[in-house]
């Protein structure tokens, strides 16, 4: 099943991609959660079309490379997301989300997989590199503000960076002495249950033992542990 990705999906495309998935992934995922809509013929040809568009303002000179990164040197590109405490983001800032905002801020057609990015998960100020043409490259300096607010001075975003970082450490212990604690439980109720099992079957072939040992001729034979009879002297 064909579908147009109307955002960013790991290990699966961009926005604006058009990519064949399984029916049950997209209706059951993709569709839902409005990461992707149907791939028709019309909203194909749209997409296109607008893409085609904003490639007409990409550079295919060196020299239009040149002027491109001077300006974009010069651009500050401004997100306000909504974040936790400790600055992490309920979210991230994408390659995609660099190229739309030049183009809509700046009218510059940047191939969003020419933005060396991952993604950015913190508020913080970043500086983006991109590659124009060729070799010509340029640093777009993004600033990621909380929403509502201003970004703290670099000292206190280190400390809220390394406070995350310690939280998420002690998380990870606390997860991993849990797990600890449940594989030792787990493993005493086999030992409990193994020295019950035993214990069953010694007491059960305990009850058992005397029949078991018995003989199937022990009842009285006179040919066991007996004198067998004189032989007759009448015939």
């Amino acid at each position: 099943m064909e579908v147009i990705l109307t955002h960013d999906v790991d290990k699966l495309g961009l926005k604006g991609d058009v990519v064949d998935v399984k029916r049950g992934y997209a209706r059951n995922y993709l569709l839902p959660r409005r990461l992707a809509e149907v791939a028709t013929a019309g909203r194909v040809a749209e997409v296109r079309r607008i893409e085609s568009e904003r490639a007409r303002h990409e550079a295919r000179t060196g020299e239009q490379a040149a002027e491109i990164a001077a300006t974009l040197t010069k651009t500050v590109l401004r997100f306000e997301v909504k974040a936790g405490p400790t600055g992490a983001l309920f979210g991230s800032v994408t390659p995609t989300d660099i190229a739309e905002e030049l183009w809509r801020t700046r009218k510059i057609r940047i191939d969003r997989r020419k933005i060396e990015l991952d993604v950015i998960k913190r508020i913080g100020r970043y500086s983006v590199p991109v590659r124009v043409f060729e070799e010509v490259t340029a640093e777009v300096k993004t600033l990621v503000v909380p929403e509502g607010g201003e970004l703290p001075p670099e000292e206190e975003l280190a400390a809220l960076e390394a406070a995350e970082r310690a939280e998420a450490e002690e998380a990870r212990a606390a997860h991993e002495e849990a797990v600890r604690e449940t594989e030792a439980a787990l493993a005493g109720e086999e030992e409990l249950q193994a020295a019950e099992d035993e214990l069953q079957g010694a007491e059960e072939q305990e009850a058992a033992g005397p029949t078991a040992e018995a003989s199937p001729h022990a009842e009285s034979d006179p040919d066991v542990d007996g004198d067998a009879p004189a032989p007759s002297d009448t015939e």
